[in-house]
């Protein structure tokens, strides 16, 4: 039996089986008060996560739950604490209300940066019924299984500067050094990619998991999280249009729909 709940803020599918997979970058909607105040960069939505929903389509029919929001991260960024604290003290990063892109052109207009009253507006309006939208369905799964698992899927341009040296590799696991999913499940799922030797792969490197790996992925409760930042050169365009590429992708969904298994497997046996 499943459902679909659908708000302004988000849309959430409700599957049967205990896996929650959250795409909280995929939306690239701007409501018209906020793009006023916004610069013709904003309007390009360069940092989305572009089409996960549609690379991920093989969970619906696994049977998961699918969560993503319908606002883009530059209204405010759904994977970083409410309080905006750095998840990577010393390294540059975007904030939970980004005024920049990752090439560092604003995103505002002179004079119209956001203040602290419509920081806490959006965190209000945007930021909360997506987290609220998300631990409810764990609640729900873990009620249901005893144990669930988030898997919280990301995708970025093979090659960002100002965040790395070089090439990203294709896979990047994070679970916070471990702590937010069983031991070993990332460097696991790494090994995997690496035998199936398409692709490169790396476990805690650069992405360790952001704000919602660390916050719900809590093993010893139940509920573990595993973060994928897919390399977005694996299976579309890495410039504007940002075009998905079917030959691409008909390469690697066969393998992330392995790996989100192996994963749940490897959950569900703790």
């Amino acid at each position: 039996m499943t459902a679909s709940t659908t708000s302004p803020v988000f849309s959430l599918h409700q599957g049967s089986i205990p896996l929650l997979i959250s795409i909280p970058h995929l939306g690239t909607q701007i409501p018209a008060d906020i793009a006023a105040t916004m610069t013709p960069v904003a309007q390009r939505t360069d940092d989305c996560d572009w089409h996960l929903d549609r690379l991920y389509a093989f969970a619906k029919r696994m049977g998961a739950s699918i969560l993503t929001p319908s606002y883009a991260r530059y209204v405010v960024d759904l994977n970083r604490p409410p309080d905006g604290a750095n998840l990577y003290p010393g390294q540059d990063t975007t904030g939970l209300l980004p005024v920049d892109t990752f090439d560092k052109e604003a995103l505002y207009l002179d004079g119209h940066l956001p203040d602290d009253a419509e920081l806490a507006r959006r965190r209000d309006v945007y930021w909360k019924p997506y987290h609220a939208a998300l631990a409810g369905e764990l609640a729900v799964l873990k009620a249901k299984h005893g144990k669930v698992l988030l898997w919280e899927a990301h995708s970025i341009r093979s090659r960002v500067p100002r965040f790395f040296e070089g090439r990203l590799p294709d896979f990047n696991f994070g679970t916070s050094n471990g702590a937010s999913a069983a031991a070993g499940v990332a460097d696991e799922l790494a090994a995997i990619v690496e035998r199936h030797g398409g692709y490169t792969a790396v476990a805690n490197g650069r992405f360790k998991g952001g704000y919602i790996t660390r916050e719900y992925g809590q093993p010893a409760q139940g509920v573990h999280a595993v973060q994928l930042e897919l390399s977005q050169i694996t299976y579309m365009e890495e410039h504007m249009p940002y075009a998905y590429d079917e030959a691409l992708a008909a390469k690697i969904e066969p393998l992330l729909e392995a790996l989100v298994s192996a994963a749940l497997a490897r959950v569900e046996a703790a």
